[in-house]
């Protein structure tokens, strides 16, 4: 079996530098990919118990919490594990809604983690050109185990160059902002391609961040957290989804939406002429 997946990883690595010095001449593209696919293997099993492991997540302002607090509950839980609450400085942010949050390590002084956890909300929008965050996100997912990415989380690991050619998933109204960063949209709750994790909409972020501990420690650790956090929704109603929600209230979520979304969209369509630019 390992040596199937050392032929089967090598072809893979093959195909990405074809496809990369067709597609970019930005250096910081290349290995990112590069490297993706060659620890590939390693996120297939779990980690050794006996191995630390440091997890991190990123806050900034105007973010949705709950992409970030939802995963936390269980992700701070992974046994033999450290969470770090991550931002350029320790200065309190404040999410969408006015929440406060503080970080508890900046950008310069994190060590490398084993997970990164990349949240979304509309605060994304303001950093998809800030390369100190970009660069952050970027030099972690190097060596990192996984990328996690929650929500809108995903256009930002999309700024940073690590979505090409692979599947991923976003908040509804971001779907189609995907394409412009050389990602595969997926409908799917969480997505799972290689060493990038990616979760839908807010609350999805809890489904992921169970299956991010279930590659790390395995699945009956996950289970176990799942059931002391009484994972086990029964939603109200039925409008959870562009699928099944009511048609009025799809229309009146989407127009509510519809100016960040077009701002996302102005994004995508940005970096894609700059990716361009460098062909």
């Amino acid at each position: 079996m390992r040596v199937q997946n050392s032929i089967e990883t090598s072809k893979f690595v093959a195909l990405a530098f074809v496809t990369l010095d067709r597609l970019f001449l930005a250096v910081y593209f290349v290995p990112i990919r590069k490297l993706f696919v060659l620890v590939q293997r390693r996120g297939e099993v779990s980690v050794p118990l006996d191995q630390h492991l440091k997890i991190g997540g990123i806050i900034f302002p105007d973010m949705d919490q709950c992409d970030f607090t939802g995963p936390f509950e269980a992700l701070v839980r992974t046994p033999n594990s450290s969470f770090m609450t991550l931002w350029k400085d320790k200065e309190p942010v404040r999410d969408m809604a006015g929440m406060r949050l503080l970080a508890d390590t900046t950008f310069e002084d994190a060590p490398q983690l084993d997970v990164l956890l990349v949240p979304g909300g509309y605060g994304q929008e303001a950093l998809m050109q800030d390369e100190e965050v970009l660069g952050f996100i970027r030099q972690q997912a190097l060596h990192a185990r996984y990328v996690y990415s929650v929500c809108t989380g995903a256009l930002l690991c999309g700024a940073a160059g690590l979505l090409e050619g692979r599947r991923a998933t976003t908040h509804w109204t971001a779907l189609n902002v995907l394409p412009y960063f050389g990602a595969i949209p997926s409908e799917e709750r969480v997505v799972i391609d290689g060493t990038f994790i990616s979760a839908g909409g807010v609350t999805s972020g809890i489904d992921g961040s169970l299956i991010v501990v279930s590659k790390l420690r395995g699945e009956a650790v996950a289970q176990e957290l799942q059931l002391y956090m009484a994972y086990d929704p029964k939603p109200p109603f039925q409008a959870g989804s562009p699928a099944s929600a009511p048609a009025a209230v799809l229309e009146k979520v989407t127009e509510r939406a519809r100016s960040i979304t077009e701002k996302r969209l102005a994004s995508g369509a940005a970096y894609k002429a700059a990716r361009r630019a460098t062909v």
